[in-house]
């Protein structure tokens, strides 16, 4: 951590937690690996499963009372009654997914909401527009639209405070680059309707910090990320957007930390290395207390990280 900050074990007894929520009750909602939706508070060491079978869950989102979970393939909604998820719903089904999957899901400052959905492949050409981009709907399901393509895996994503900007993290291609020049770089791209990234003729360029292949007409990242980190949530806290680096399944080298991107106008966002020594960090959540919530998929725990001077 860096000087000023601490750490504390916030709940633990999660298997495998991908994403997090907060709740119009004011609980913290988390999805898990396993299928299951839970409800947590601080200093929870046993979860309360409010829902099992979803089908790896990477997203949530409320709106009012009514919570959207994204899934392979599809969007689930529950609704808040008594403390208890009911009238399950599936509100959108039949998504492509294969190598990647349908992964964060926010509500927009219109009131509709916004998915990523990843690739289902390493590199290919998607038969479907809605593979590789960030799509939009409204609550109930219709009027799905693709936004921005492009985009091999867009699993984090985040409003900007203040701006309404959309930002994502964007995990690339694996299979490119070599030992000694690890390519490409994982990325952060400012989601702009009807924009192009690049994937799968274009790619963020780890060593150059520029985009390289056959990219005109590509709109480049704000910010470049370490290759092969597997950049997932992120969260704005204190005016910066934090990404988690989940890492890679049998090496060290990449990720298993959470990095801090100071975005600037009109240049590329400043990243630096915020915290690190977790298994495989996914999902950020701001506390609304002053803490940023990390959820370590691999430990089952979730920490929090405050300034030394908020309790």
């Amino acid at each position: 951590m860096p000087p000023g900050f601490r750490v504390q074990t916030f709940a633990r007894g999660l298997s495998q937690p991908t994403a997090m929520a907060y709740g119009p009750d004011k609980r913290i909602y988390v999805t898990e690996s396993t299928g299951k939706l839970v409800a947590i508070k601080r200093g929870t060491r046993h979860a309360t499963v409010l829902v099992r079978g979803l089908r790896t869950p990477l997203g949530l989102a409320w709106r009012g009372s009514a919570l959207f979970v994204s899934e392979q393939g599809r969007l689930e909604r529950f609704v808040l009654s008594g403390g208890r998820l009911v009238g399950r719903h599936v509100v959108v089904k039949g998504i492509p997914f294969g190598e990647h999957q349908q992964d964060n899901v926010v509500v927009g400052p219109d009131g509709r909401l916004y998915w990523g959905s990843g690739s289902t492949c390493d590199v290919c050409h998607e038969r479907s527009p809605r593979s590789a981009a960030i799509l939009s709907l409204r609550p109930d399901g219709s009027d799905l639209r693709v936004v921005a393509r492009g985009l091999r895996n867009p699993y984090g994503l985040a409003f900007q405070p203040g701006t309404g900007r959309l930002y994502a993290s964007v995990n690339g291609q694996d299979h490119l680059g070599s030992d000694a020049d690890p390519e490409p770089a994982e990325m952060v791209v400012a989601v702009r309707k009807g924009a192009f990234y690049g994937w799968p003729r274009c790619w963020p360029n780890a060593r150059t910090l520029r985009p390289s292949g056959r990219c005109n007409g590509v709109t480049p990242p704000v910010a470049y990320l370490e290759p092969h980190a597997s950049a997932d949530g992120i969260a704005f806290w204190h005016g910066d957007l934090f990404v988690a680096e989940w890492g890679q399944y049998l090496s060290h080298r990449f990720g298993r930390r959470v990095v801090r991107v100071h975005l600037r106008a009109g240049h590329r966002g400043l990243v630096t290395s915020f915290a690190s020594g977790f298994s495989h960090p996914l999902a950020l959540l701001d506390d609304r207390t002053g803490g940023l919530l990390v959820a370590d998929w691999g430990r089952g725990v979730v920490y929090r990280v405050a300034p030394l001077e908020v309790r």
